[in-house]
């Protein structure tokens, strides 16, 4: 691949970002439907992309799926006439296989790296130090941390957090804590220029409150212009007109995670047309028939008839 990006990334890592959705169709990558839903998402009031992290099924993905992703991507993303800059979601237990991904991914067209912690494992805070550390260290393109304890099974402390980022290479975090006493506290103590993005979709409003800059939000992949409304009416002082806006989203950030995520928002996307299929790759499965059901009534209360798909 070629024509590396050049624009900082820290200076990028705020505002509305998509974890976005990978279609898939009969088994394989649906470039047709990436291409549209890049073109759309690149048109619209978006700041960034995370690229095959958990809501992009980046598990599921073969490394030459994954290169084709990025590829594509980066291509629309260059035809729109605008620039996006795109992070590539990458989570592994092993520090040594890590490494190794990041020498195969160093020469791709990406901005950087959204790296979760250690799953199953359950390294102490020393071995999440030096994971993160010997990663830094080494890769390419600078990281974003991953906080999410729910999935991993280990939190990165505040503490950890406040030294991590003092490293160069580490920019920012993708905040899913859980606990929003310590977001608060982090957000309080962080170095100058280091990005907290939210991933907590239903805690979009109160982490902008806190001082958050801005999300990382699978339920903007719908509604996104009114979720990027919310941060900037925050920024600009409005709290009741934000509240206001937020009150009329906010219940989408449920009913997308009724049943395991990407599944209730590909659903979404097809019936809408963004996405030719809702497909999923196991152990994920397509959404149930009751929950299709909620889901086709809220399209219907938000979708214009004659953009609703048969």
């Amino acid at each position: 691949m070629t024509d590396r990006p050049t624009p900082d990334l820290q200076n990028r890592l705020q505002g509305l970002w998509l974890p976005l959705v990978t279609p898939f169709h009969n088994g394989e990558l649906d470039e047709p439907s990436l291409r549209r839903m890049v073109r759309h998402y690149a048109s619209g009031p978006v700041d960034g992309l995370i690229l095959a992290a958990t809501s992009g099924e980046g598990m599921s993905l073969g490394s030459d799926e994954l290169e084709r992703l990025v590829s594509v991507t980066r291509a629309e993303i260059a035809a729109s006439g605008r620039y996006l800059p795109i992070c590539l979601g990458l989570s592994g237990a092993s520090t040594g296989k890590m490494l190794d991904v990041l020498d195969e991914t160093a020469a791709w067209p990406i901005d950087g790296y959204l790296i979760a912690s250690p799953y199953y494992t359950r390294p102490s805070q020393r071995g999440l130090m030096q994971h993160f550390t010997v990663l830094a260290d080494h890769a390419s393109w600078p990281i974003v941390l991953y906080n999410i304890p729910y999935r991993t099974a280990v939190n990165l402390t505040n503490e950890t957090l406040l030294r991590l980022a003092r490293h160069p290479n580490i920019v920012g975090i993708k905040d899913c804590c859980a606990d929003r006493a310590q977001s608060i506290d982090f957000l309080a103590r962080r170095p100058a220029g280091f990005r907290v993005l939210t991933g907590e979709d239903a805690q979009y409003y109160a982490a902008l409150c806190d001082g958050a800059d801005g999300a990382i939000l699978l339920s903007a992949h719908l509604e996104t212009d009114a979720f990027a409304s919310v941060r900037m009416l925050v920024k600009q002082g409005d709290r009741a007109a934000a509240q206001a806006r937020w009150d009329g989203i906010r219940g989408l950030t449920q009913l997308l995670f009724t049943e395991p995520s990407p599944a209730p928002a590909k659903y979404w996307l097809a019936r809408n047309g963004l996405i030719d299929s809702a497909e999923v790759r196991l152990p994920m499965v397509e959404v149930s028939a009751e929950l299709a059901a909620q889901l086709d009534a809220e399209i219907a209360r938000r979708t214009p008839p004659l953009l609703r798909r048969a």
